[in-house]
């Protein structure tokens, strides 16, 4: 089954906590700490492997994770890194944020390998916190949590052109005639049901070739298959819009050429700008005394659409159609489409902020609360019993704005403030 979407969870490393221990050896008996830092947390990292053509790998599996970093030890030593988690994509994978569908990366073009989450750092050991008033600190700092992100990922195959039209015109049968694809051809609708890829060898140059699967009326709000499909046009440059000319099925050609670009205008308006070739097909059934094509190019050509009358069965006229296509290609720009990154989870991590709580005890009177998991936070990396860390203290409680919260709460000088276990007296 082709599968070109999936919506998975990625977790980063947790660092390593740092370690707290001490020197102690014959002879050395007020030994200086001598905790190690804890081990970095493994990144999460897309890498583009040429090889791959689907997401398939990412359809049965929820979750993926990096390793978390090990704990510091005694004698200095640093915890083992985690191992990275390097996820293998098919190039034009666009990873996108799960909640706002914001693009955190196009791994397209140059973009080969990229840092999607990087693990936490690892936590220092006691051993940094050493000073000439502090000379035995039995604290060490906690590793950088890890950290999880949604993403969803969305494939868009990179192609120089792309085959569009109604199903069963004969998309697949020109791809066969004119690549080294080999899709399924049968003759029912939707015979198509993934995108294939093929190369167009010519003389001077090729390009690269892309049959979309048949769409319908209503695809760009969802009807039919080929709403799952249209965003693998989203790239292309150039669009050869086979229709059926002989009118097999009883299908009004004209009609179905605007009725597809209708569709394209209702998913993305700039894809209906895009150069078009018309390939009228299956002219070798063309009855006697009829003209479609030339009623297509009354309709067409005056739009700047060239027609082209082919048979993808017999390849009358196709080798025309290809130099056509060359030539338009080579008057575009090279670049491929790239979906420019909106989302840096890097940038919202770092913005995140913890939560805390001013409250005034029911229970003792004159004593306040202030708790929360920033301040939880705060107290794991803060060394209070040395000048420094209780300077940084202070400064931590100001320009979070709890001493304002305090004085709201009507704090008076000499009143307690309760921090998890520990206890200060409020001075202005």
């Amino acid at each position: 089954m082709f599968a070109d979407r999936a919506r998975i969870i990625l977790r980063s490393g947790k660092g390593g906590d740092g370690h707290v221990s001490f020197r102690r050896e014959l002879y050395v008996p007020d030994g200086g700490p001598d905790g190690g830092d804890g081990g970095r947390g493994g990144d999460i990292i897309f890498e583009v492997d040429e090889g791959l053509n689907t997401l398939i790998d990412f359809r049965h599996r929820r979750k993926f994770s990096a390793k978390d970093g090990q704990p510091g030890g005694k004698r200095r030593c640093h915890g083992a890194d985690g191992a990275d988690l390097v996820l293998k994509v098919p190039p034009g994978t666009v990873i996108k944020e799960a909640q706002s569908g914001q693009v955190v990366a196009d791994m397209s073009g140059d973009n080969k390998r990229q840092v999607i989450l990087k693990g936490g750092r690892g936590g220092n050991g006691n051993m940094h916190y050493a000073t000439s008033t502090m000379q035995a600190p039995k604290y060490a700092q906690p590793g950088q949590d890890a950290k999880e992100l949604e993403v969803f990922l969305e494939l868009k195959m990179i192609a120089d052109v792309g085959l569009i039209g109604f199903p069963n015109v004969g998309k697949s049968t020109f791809l066969s005639r004119v690549t080294n694809a080999n899709p399924k051809i049968a003759n029912y609708h939707f015979t198509t049901l993934s995108p294939n890829l093929g190369v167009v060898d010519l003389e001077g140059g090729g390009f690269v070739l892309a049959d979309i699967p048949g769409l319908i009326e209503g695809a760009a709000q969802g009807a039919g298959l080929g709403h799952e499909f249209l965003r693998h046009i989203e790239r292309t440059k150039v669009m050869i819009h086979i229709v059926d000319a002989a009118s097999v099925e009883g299908r009004d050609p004209v009609e179905d050429i605007r009725k597809i670009n209708h569709e394209l205008r209702e998913y993305d308006e700039s894809l209906a700008g895009r150069p078009q070739v018309i390939a009228a097909n299956k002219i070798d059934a063309v009855l006697e005394g009829e003209d479609p094509v030339g009623r297509l190019r009354e309709v067409f050509e005056p739009e700047g659409i060239r027609v082209f009358p082919i048979s993808a069965v017999s390849g009358e006229g196709v080798k025309e159609l290809l130099y056509y296509v060359k030539e338009l290609l080579s008057q575009l720009p090279e670049e491929t489409l790239i979906f420019r990154q909106e989302y840096n989870p890097e940038e919202h991590f770092s913005g995140e902020t913890l939560p805390f709580t001013v409250t005034k005890s029911q229970e003792e009177a004159d004593t306040y609360l202030v708790e929360g998991p920033r301040i939880e936070k705060m107290l794991g990396y803060t060394n209070l019993e040395s000048e420094k860390g209780f300077q940084f203290f202070q400064n931590f409680l100001k320009d979070n704005g709890i001493l304002d919260e305090l004085e709201a709460l009507g704090i008076q000088e000499g009143d307690t403030v309760k921090l998890y276990g520990l206890q200060f007296e409020y001075y202005k």
